[in-house]
């Protein structure tokens, strides 16, 4: 058979992961994959994966692809695996896609997060492995407030990682929503990328709006300092989903 290139979506509980990509100190889901369809196919298989998620954080649909010589029809290629993944990854679909096709360089990349957020005195177990629990009350409208002022394109220095080397900190976030239902809030975004730890430090700044210790207006004076000391805490990564990833096709 001659080589294909095959990409999956992948849905994974990235609780008991050290992130997406192969490191020395803990198991990770590439690897998983790696190994998984280096068993399954016979070949030494490395993915190159779109989004390259911290510990601890979730996705429904990261995107990766890999090549390979095997009989495997593409589309059943998510059934095959899910066989022998373990319970926690779970490839959605699966498909070919040309040779030379490549998860994140391409002309249109539109990613959307979710930040989930468990707001009630005490913790609900069933939800702590996939929302940051927040005991202090949240005021929601003054998160939406605060949240209209990191729409569009901007530069989010203040937003970034200091340890990023990335030099062009400017984004655009097309959407910037936030919904509650009871005890359970989520922040959804959507842009054309975002800076390391981008989308937790946002969310880590507007739940300090939504406390009182900011007023909405201080997420502006934030973007515009361009300077990472002034937002809020880095959200832990538990409530970060990485929803979905558009190519627009």
């Amino acid at each position: 058979m001659p080589q294909r290139r095959i990409r999956l979506v992948i849905a994974y509980d990235g609780t008991d992961y050290c992130g997406w990509q192969i490191q020395p100190n803990g198991i990770t889901i590439e690897e998983v994959l790696n190994g998984v369809l280096t068993k399954l196919t016979g070949e030494d298989i490395h993915v190159i994966g779109a989004s390259r998620t911290d510990s601890g954080v979730h996705a429904l649909g990261n995107v990766a692809v890999f090549d390979t010589a095997s009989s495997i029809p593409p589309e059943r290629m998510a059934y095959a695996l899910n066989q022998r993944l373990p319970k926690d990854i779970v490839i959605v679909r699966s498909d070919e896609v040309p040779a030379g096709w490549h998860p994140r360089y391409r002309d249109v990349v539109i990613k959307t997060y979710e930040y989930h957020i468990y707001n009630a005195p005490v913790q609900n177990p069933l939800k702590r492995r996939t929302s940051t629990h927040i005991s202090f009350p949240l005021n929601v409208e003054k998160m939406r407030e605060g949240a209209k002022y990191l729409i569009g394109e901007h530069d989010f220095a203040s937003f970034c990682n200091v340890r990023t080397s990335v030099k062009d900190t400017v984004r655009t976030v097309t959407e910037l929503r936030i919904d509650s239902d009871g005890p359970e809030i989520i922040m959804r975004i959507t842009g054309n990328g975002f800076l390391y730890n981008m989308v937790r430090i946002i969310a880590g700044t507007l739940i300090r709006v939504g406390r009182g210790f900011y007023e909405p207006e201080k997420v502006k004076e934030i973007l515009e300092a361009k300077e990472r000391t002034g937002a809020g805490v880095t959200a832990p990564p538990n409530g970060l989903v990485l929803v979905e990833i558009d190519y627009g096709e």
